[in-house]
């Protein structure tokens, strides 16, 4: 099942077309990366799903819910982290979750048990009674990411949400993000540190001018790129041997040497059973591996190689 599904979505701003036909799926309970160069039309892309901006053309859906329909029901399912947000500087910490479990109308007892159990999460029982205008960035990031939480929505949808935060509090960060996936929670979050998002998504969805040139799990994406794999050799004989037998295996596409002479990268277009067959023959023709190992395409690879950031 999809928790968001889009079918040619698109939003114009007068005559500049900021997303084009837009058909975007991703799977409830996991984690989507929504990456793309700046102006790709991550933000109002998301925007748009969270009901605060109408479509120039096409259907959103939320858990099937068509979003123009029933708008209010589909919108409770969403928490929503904008890139930049404001705070009450003058409230409380436990006042500005108060504050917002009170516009989704809970009752005291639920506001009482619902900032408790969102200050738990977040880590922030011991800041309760500070006001807002002491916290650092990183602190305002997840009492922000909390207040998405008060209604207990079933995805998320995060703008940045790891932007201007130090590496410790990136990996808190991290953290929070795949403890709510834990939790049952849908997220699609945008950023820009594609690194942190290729080691805990689950897919990615690449927009590049408005239009979405890649979606699904990231190995997917990976394998469309580049089909062939990289292959890292590591070896304690001369390198001339090994280079001439691996020259003489047809599966071996491309060879690229390293600057030292105990490691060669290989690009490699067999399967499992192909590669244990090449260790096999090496380690018959007297060539002493240390290691093989396979390298993969690293997402910021990906990116570059899927993506222009030209305007539409």
């Amino acid at each position: 099942m999809n928790a968001i599904t889009t079918r040619s979505l698109t939003h114009r701003f007068g005559k500049s077309t900021v997303l084009d036909n837009l058909n975007l799926k991703v799977p409830a309970g996991s984690i989507y990366g929504l990456v793309g160069p700046n102006g790709a039309g991550k933000t109002t892309t998301l925007r748009l799903l969270a009901g605060l901006l109408e479509p120039s053309y096409g259907e959103i859906r939320i858990n099937e819910l068509r979003l123009s329909l029933f708008r209010q029901e589909a919108q409770r399912q969403i928490g929503y982290m904008p890139d930049f947000f404001g705070v009450y500087d003058d409230l409380l910490v436990w006042e500005y979750l108060d504050f917002f479990a009170r516009c989704y109308k809970l009752s005291p007892q639920q506001r009482q048990r619902v900032t408790h159990e969102l200050l738990e999460l977040v880590d922030l029982v011991e800041k309760r009674y500070d006001p807002i205008q002491t916290l650092s960035r990183g602190m305002r990031q997840r009492l922000c990411l909390a207040h998405a939480l008060v209604h207990d929505p079933k995805i998320l949808l995060l703008d940045e949400p790891a932007s201007g935060l130090d590496p410790r509090a990136r990996v808190e960060m991290r953290a929070l993000l795949l403890e709510l996936r834990h939790m049952g929670k849908t997220l699609l979050v945008s950023s820009h540190i594609l690194g942190e998002l290729g080691e805990m998504c689950d897919g990615l969805a690449i927009l590049d001018c408005g239009r979405l040139v890649a979606c699904g799990p990231l190995n997917e994406i990976r394998q469309n790129v580049n089909p062939l794999r990289c292959l890292e050799i590591r070896f304690l004989s001369d390198i001339s041997q090994i280079t001439k037998l691996l020259k003489q295996h047809q599966q071996v596409n491309e060879i690229l040497s390293d600057r030292q002479t105990d490691r060669l990268e290989i690009r490699f277009s067999g399967g499992d059973d192909s590669l244990a067959d090449l260790i096999e023959m090496l380690v018959q023709r007297n060539v002493r591996l240390i290691s093989v190992r396979e390298i993969e395409n690293g997402i910021e690879e990906t990116f570059l190689t899927m993506t222009r950031g030209e305007s539409l």
